[in-house]
């Protein structure tokens, strides 16, 4: 069973390390960044958005683990907002590692955020997804999230 802790400090920097970088080939595939800065860009939001790392307040990050006792197979942060009021989490991030991919664990690692969302006393769950990936397009909606917009993008090449 899929279960989730607080992310410890030795994972922190490799998750880090991975998450910049595939943070900044998914706004190139999106055709929002050029390549050449994509990876200084990815750097500088993350610095914005956890500029204290695991300390950084109102931030959860976790490991996902295959069982209580291990092995992490991937990690999860989520962000508390409010929006006018009402306060949510919105997940900033969700990555498996790839020999544990389409094994159920991001499914079971959503369920487990529910209950801790829940628990700190949130309303919503919130995230975005590129467009070029219909897999997890296709999971969100199986877990009950439904599109609240969509960003378009028309290139104007000279």
């Amino acid at each position: 069973m899929t279960a989730l802790i607080p992310m410890r400090e030795e994972a922190y920097a490799s998750w880090l390390e991975s998450s910049v970088a595939g943070y900044a080939e998914d706004k190139v595939a999106s055709g929002q960044w050029p390549p050449e800065d994509a990876l200084a860009r990815s750097l500088a939001e993350f610095a914005t958005l956890l500029p204290q790392g695991l300390a950084t307040p109102d931030n959860h990050l976790f490991e996902i683990l295959a069982r209580a006792d291990g092995p992490t197979v991937g990690y999860i942060w989520f962000a508390v907002e409010d929006h006018h009021g009402i306060r949510g989490a919105y997940v900033y991030d969700v990555e498996i590692k790839t020999e544990f991919r389409r094994q159920g664990h991001a499914r079971r690692a959503f369920r487990a955020l529910d209950a801790i969302v829940a628990s700190l006393g949130l309303a919503s769950i919130g995230l975005h997804v590129f467009g070029h990936n219909p897999g997890a397009q296709a999971l969100y909606r199986q877990l009950g999230f439904v599109v609240t917009g969509i960003n378009m993008l028309k290139r104007l090449d000279a």
